[in-house]
């Protein structure tokens, strides 16, 4: 029998899937940061947890991690997953050409490989009305939208946004891109609602009275619709006493009754002379917003050279970044894709424009670097956002005084090493505390230790539990155990080594440490934005290997 055949991208390597170890995270308390008193309470240093009355504006919740982010977000999975309402990545462009803190130029196919494994990662932790929001230009836009099409299902794309980045033609080149393309999907396109956006001034200058309406300015809309539908399908006599049907390949935008409905309450206009078609009165006062439509012009949503001013305000001309993006375009697409207090995620943070913009915007935010700008550039920027410093970008528009705080993380090494002789063990960096948690995290176990049994390191249900030891137990030590556990209570004991036979207690399940996690995952792998073996072997047998370092398109 043939195998079914499906439309896809395909591309060499394809095939070849990391096995991500996830990694702990480790804090740096000298790097993170907060407007007002520092975090006293043990509740306080897990991430998220029991602070979900702090008001969005004061959030400490926020996260800066240092490291692979394909690691990061393989770290963030237990945690996180299904609950980010927003990604926006900017990842490299592939364009060829090498920029100062970052090297964007990496081979086509391995491209696709490195940003493929990081969209299913991304998949994996937005929450079901959650979106995700890429840039890109036409170098790889269309392979992109197959390829997400791929991951994320072509039913769930949204939109294809253009957004106009610059300002005038690029006069070396006989026909300048001066677009960049933002691409959409939704995790459920079907779940997704997305806000309207409020009206601006010029917007606002299209609504008139020219009848004196009480109710004051309107502006109308046309009230047909495309299609044939037989009840919408009625003549229509005008206040003047033309009549009207409507015109080919549409209908009435609502059926009669909804019709005399409307001119009742005088919200149909036919002109002044009351002979026009039918328009649809839309009062100022009532109105909510607008959709957002997929044409963003730079007069809207800022431009390059308005992101460079702001970096350089920042930063510094000497020391900015090449491409950036407009603090005023993350603003757009955090109005429409969340609300306060949501999660946003940037995996790829560049500058730290997303983390600058949804803290000035009340949203929660967690972001990845791999650079070391992540602590010379992003920190700082930061610092500058919470102190009230940052006045610049959408400060102003959003009155923002500063407040909040972000906590600085680090991944934490591979759990396990080889030793001298080749044989896999505990790396020596893990304390007793980095262990336990390390270990709930590969056996799916919620890392919650107890003050009052030293045995519960954390927790999978709310009768079961797990503990972790480096130590050996013997069958008496195993018997203490399990006759505090009891009957009505299960416990997974990661150790050393024990005395017992593995089914000699009916409440507790033995597992020795690293026998028990070593075909889990690949270990010992800190990087995976480069050295990546995905192409085919040459004719003498060898493996040809291409190393390029995926860092990230600046924002």
């Amino acid at each position: 029998m043939s195998k079914k055949q499906k439309l896809e991208l395909t591309w060499i390597g394809k095939d070849k899937r990391p096995r991500l170890e996830p990694r702990i995270l480790l804090e740096d308390k000298a790097l993170s940061y907060r407007a007002d008193d520092p975090i006293t309470s043990v509740q306080a240093e897990i991430p998220f947890a029991g602070q979900d009355n702090i008001p969005p504006k004061f959030s400490h919740n926020n996260l800066l991690i240092h490291g692979d982010n394909l690691l990061a977000l393989k770290a963030l999975e237990q945690q996180y997953a299904g609950k980010v309402k927003c990604v926006f990545i900017d990842p490299p462009y592939n364009t060829g050409s090498a920029f100062t803190h970052y090297d964007d130029g990496v081979e086509h196919s391995l491209w696709l490989s490195l940003i493929r494994d990081r969209l299913e990662a991304i998949r994996m932790l937005l929450a079901e009305d959650g979106s995700l929001w890429i840039t890109i230009d036409d170098n790889e836009a269309h392979y992109l939208k197959v390829l997400c099409d791929e991951v994320f299902g072509r039913g769930n794309f949204v939109a294809n946004v253009i957004w106009q980045k610059r300002t005038s033609p690029e006069a070396r080149l006989p026909l300048g891109a001066a677009h960049d393309h933002i691409l959409v999907y939704g995790r459920s396109a079907k779940t997704i609602r997305f806000n309207k956006l409020p009206l601006s001034d010029e917007q606002a200058k299209n609504y008139k009275n020219p009848d004196n309406d009480p109710r004051g300015s309107w502006a109308s809309t046309d009230f047909t619709a495309q299609g044939w539908r037989p009840n919408q399908m009625y003549k229509l006599v005008t206040t003047a006493g033309v009549e009207y049907e409507p015109p080919p390949g549409r209908c009435w935008a609502n059926v009669e009754p909804e019709l005399k409905r409307l001119l009742a309450d005088d919200r149909i206009w036919f002109g002044k002379d009351g002979k026009a078609r039918p328009r649809v009165k839309n009062f100022l006062n009532e109105t909510t917003g607008v959709s957002a439509w997929s044409w963003w012009t730079n007069s809207e949503v800022g431009h390059n050279q308005e992101a460079k001013k702001e970096i350089n305000q920042l930063f510094g001309a000497d020391d900015a970044f090449s491409t950036p993006k407009p603090e005023r375009l993350i603003k757009r697409i955090l109005e429409i894709a969340t609300n306060p207090n949501d999660l946003v995620l940037d995996s790829f943070a560049g500058s730290g424009t997303t983390g600058a913009v949804a803290h000035k915007m009340g949203r929660r935010w967690i972001m990845v670097e791999l650079g070391d700008h992540c602590q010379t550039h992003i920190v700082p920027r930061l610092k500058k956002v919470i102190t009230g410093e940052d006045q610049g970008g959408i400060s102003k528009a959003v009155n923002w005084q500063g407040g909040g705080g972000f906590r600085y993380f680090r991944l934490a090494p591979s759990l396990l090493k080889k030793d001298t002789w080749g044989n896999w063990i505990i790396n020596k960096a893990y304390n007793a505390e980095m262990l336990s948690e390390a270990m709930c995290k590969h056996m799916g176990f919620q890392y919650a230790p107890s003050q009052a049994h030293f045995w519960m390191h954390g927790h999978s249900t709310e009768t079961d539990f797990i503990y972790v030891t480096t130590g050996s137990l013997s069958h008496d030590q195993l018997k203490v155990i399990s006759d505090e556990v009891g009957n009505n209570r299960t416990l997974l004991i990661c150790c050393k080594a024990f005395m017992a036979e593995t089914g000699a207690f009916a409440n507790l399940t033995l597992k020795k440490i690293p026998q028990a996690i070593l075909n889990k995952c690949e270990w010992d792998h800190d990087d995976y934005s480069f050295s990546l073996n995905v192409l085919p072997d040459d004719e003498s047998g060898e493996n040809l290997e291409i190393s390029q370092v995926l860092d990230n398109e600046e924002e």
